[in-house]
């Protein structure tokens, strides 16, 4: 596998996933990154949130210093307390653009339990970029995941011990 794949991370769940467990755990992310490079050879992981809250500045810091890129998703300046966080469409256009630009990549690896991604799995293994969806909850991961090869996904909680806070 060549140093230049790509990672997504659905932000929130990732965190929701995790603290779902039936024992609730925190992703190291500077460990996680480490992962990311070492098993996937991730070049750029982009970490996905939904609005930036003035009081979760540590966390962004944090998310950077562990070498995520961070994306905010777009929010209208009149929709005070009505910003919704799905970013699910954000990284499925990003994923899109960067095939349809022809940026050299190889092969990309989600972080996300969501079901809104499986037509885009299902395009990408088609088209030979897709390498693994990582769910961050076996409980949680989509129904519409139950016929993916198992070669294509697997939990966080299999790793939890290399990757916990």
């Amino acid at each position: 596998m060549r140093e230049n794949n790509l990672c997504f991370i659905d932000g929130q769940n990732l965190y929701i996933g995790t603290k779902l467990e039936e024992v609730p755990w925190n992703v190291n992310l500077s460990k996680f990154r480490k992962y990311l490079f070492k098993k996937y050879r991730v070049k750029f992981a982009y970490y996905y949130l939904g609005f930036k809250i003035k009081e979760k500045q540590s966390l962004y810091k944090e998310i950077e210093l562990a070498e995520f890129i961070l994306i905010f998703r777009n929010h209208n300046l009149f929709m005070n307390g009505q910003k919704k966080g799905n970013v699910d469409s954000d990284i499925i256009f990003n994923i899109m653009k960067k095939i349809y630009k022809k940026e050299n990549f190889n092969k990309i690896i989600l972080v996300s339990g969501d079901g809104d991604f499986k037509i885009l799995v299902d395009f990408l293994i088609e088209e030979n970029k897709f390498e693994k969806i990582l769910f961050p909850n076996k409980k949680y991961a989509s129904s519409l995941y139950k016929k993916l090869a198992t070669k294509y996904f697997d939990y966080l909680i299999n790793i939890k011990n290399i990757i916990k806070k």
